[in-house]
C-alpha cells in the first residue's frame, strides 16, 4: 500500500530528508502560522513524524511514503574518529619550498631579518615583509604590538 502525501507534505519530508538528517525544520513559503501546525497534526497522525519533546523527525513510514531508503544514524565513536583524524592532521607544506625556508628561518632563535629572508627565496623587499607583517590590523592588542616593535 502506497501511502499519498500532498505537495506539501512531499515537500517538507524531502527537504528534512536531504538537508536536516529528517528534523523538519523547513516549510513552503505559503504555509505559514495555523497552516503549519495542521501539516504537523496531519502527518503525526498518519505516523510519518515523531517528535523528541520538541523537535519533529522523520518517521520510517516517511521513507516508505518517499521512496527513499532511511539513513543510518552517524555513531558517536564516528564522529570522535573524524574530529580525531582532522585535529592529528598536520598543515601541509612542501619542504623545500619558499614558505618552508622562511618558517625555519623564523623559528631560529635570533629569528631572521627581511634581508635574509629576500636573499634565501629572491623575494623582494615589499613581499617579504607583507609575509611578516601581522595581519590583525582593526585589534588592539595587536596595534600595540606593532607600535612597541617599532619602538624597540
Amino acid at each position: 500500500m502506497t501511502i499519498q502525501l500532498t505537495p506539501a507534505q512531499q515537500a517538507i519530508l524531502a527537504h528534512a530528508h536531504q538537508h536536516t538528517e529528517g528534523k523538519i525544520a523547513w516549510f513552503p513559503e505559503n504555509i505559514k502560522g495555523g497552516a503549519r501546525q495542521k501539516v504537523i497534526d496531519g502527518l503525526f497522525k498518519r505516523a510519518l513524524i515523531t517528535c523528541d519533546g520538541k523537535d519533529w523527525f522523520v518517521a520510517a513510514e516517511s521513507y516508505e511514503a518517499l521512496g527513499v531508503p532511511r539513513k543510518a544514524p552517524v555513531s558517536a565513536q564516528a564522529i570522535d574518529e573524524v574530529i580525531e583524524a582532522a585535529t592529528a592532521a598536520k598543515p601541509r607544506t612542501r619542504d623545500n619550498s619558499k614558505q618552508a625556508q622562511v618558517i625555519a628561518m623564523l623559528k631560529r632563535p635570533e629569528g631572521a631579518t627581511i634581508e635574509q629572508i629576500c636573499e634565501a627565496t629572491q623575494w623582494q623587499a615589499h613581499y617579504a615583509d607583507v609575509l611578516v607583517m601581522p595581519t590583525c590590523v582593526g585589534n588592539p592588542a595587536c596595534v600595540a604590538e606593532s607600535v612597541a616593535m617599532k619602538s624597540a
